[in-house]
């Protein structure tokens, strides 16, 4: 059917769920709410014979742009369960492991899963689960007896919240998630990845991950209040290996970073310091007016998409699931759910050896980690907001 009037606005808003409602991932129309949409970024045309070839042309190039990385972004659409039956899938919260185990309580971090489902569920505004799971909600390995399950959600406050927990008994033990701010909220991410090898050597880092070279460029500055948190812990006041991560690159100087060998470490400091510091992350949330400009909110989206593409590329617990899992479904896996809107290189996962690290800080205090912020390159190219599009480079 011909249409009569066709409606084309450009530029094309592609940080919405789809594509025909241009919408935010919190369901908000991407437009500037003090204006309605400029005349000069609509045109109105009484008829489709009007469109000449070069007009056709570049609606399909912004159409494919569009379809593409609306694709990436996961269409940030609900999932059809209620969070009730979400929270439960395959027999969630487990209670004992797949592996082998000598210990009382195998499943080493579950409480800490158990603790982050409660407290989404008790603050988080329109807590709902999010599609993105699909075919990596659950894997396992029977014959080496190891097991992954996966879950994600979504608020008002957040665009995606991602859980993972690996099971392969006494041998590993991981919980993994990364919380996304809604665009709108130009804030850190939110990092967790708590690991156990053999139930004697442990690796925890948690950190709010900043998205920008400077702090002061983010909504709200926040290390000072993460600070005294990290100042109670000697145990988490490490220091990171270079051999994988660059530690100036998406980390913080208030990163929690351990590497220790006494378990007691886990329940007397590592889950009291994720509480505050989660409790502190959606603090900050609370406290930032949402900025629903289209231009601020797209380049929000290009700053989680470039640390995603740094993480991507970097994970050492690739490794793992490619060992178990096999590199295809780990190269998936790494791209399509943990890290989903990465750029992926041609030739897919370079899988790195598992994580090392770097020991405890210098001097008797354990001093700062000496993080910073990201992207240095970027900044050197001058980009910034009013410089980027949506599908830019």
């Amino acid at each position: 059917m011909r249409p009569q009037h066709l409606l084309l606005t450009a530029p094309f808003a592609l940080s919405g769920g789809r594509i025909e409602a241009f919408v935010s991932p919190t369901g908000q129309p991407f437009l500037n709410r003090d204006n309605a949409v400029a005349p000069s970024s609509t045109i109105l045309m009484d008829s489709e014979s009007h469109i000449d070839g070069g007009m056709h042309s570049f609606m399909e190039q912004e159409m494919g742009e569009a379809e593409k990385l609306l694709k990436k972004f996961n269409s940030h659409s609900s999932s059809t369960l209620s969070v009730e039956q979400a929270e439960v899938v395959h027999g969630m919260p487990w209670t004992d492991t797949i592996g082998k185990s000598n210990e009382e309580e195998p499943l080493l971090y579950m409480y800490f899963w158990e603790w982050q489902m409660k407290f989404m569920k008790d603050n988080l505004t329109n807590l709902r689960p999010h599609d993105c799971v699909t075919e990596y909600a659950y894997n396992d390995n029977k014959d080496k007896k190891a097991r992954i399950v996966n879950q994600c959600y979504q608020s008002d406050e957040y665009r995606k919240i991602r859980m993972t927990y690996y099971d392969a008994g006494d041998s590993t033990q991981v919980f993994n998630s990364v919380w996304y701010p809604d665009p709108a909220y130009n804030l850190p991410v939110l990092g967790i990845d708590l690991l156990s090898f053999n139930r004697k050597k442990y690796l925890a880092i948690v950190d709010f991950q900043p998205i920008h070279e400077e702090e002061s460029d983010h909504a709200i500055e926040y290390e000072h209040r993460l600070q005294p948190i990290k100042d109670k812990y000697e145990s988490l006041k490490g220091r990171m290996s270079s051999k994988f991560y660059d530690e100036t690159q998406f980390f913080s100087e208030q990163m929690l970073f351990a590497r220790f060998s006494e378990e007691e470490v886990v329940s007397r400091d590592l889950f009291p310091a994720f509480q505050q510091y989660v409790k502190l992350h959606t603090e900050l949330i609370t406290e930032t007016t949402p900025n629903r400009s289209t231009t601020e909110q797209e380049f929000v989206l290009k700053r989680q998409q470039a640390y995603d593409t740094y993480s991507a590329e970097r994970d050492p617990a690739t490794a793992l699931f490619a060992n178990m899992f096999g590199k295809e479904w780990a190269d998936e896996f790494v791209f399509d759910f943990l890290f989903s809107l990465s750029e992926k290189k041609d030739g897919g996962l370079v899988v790195p050896p598992m994580f090392g690290g770097g020991g405890p800080p210098p001097g008797a205090s354990g001093g700062p980690s000496h993080g910073g912020n990201p992207m240095k390159a970027q900044h050197s190219k001058n980009v910034t907001p009013s410089t980027l599009k949506a599908g830019g480079p």
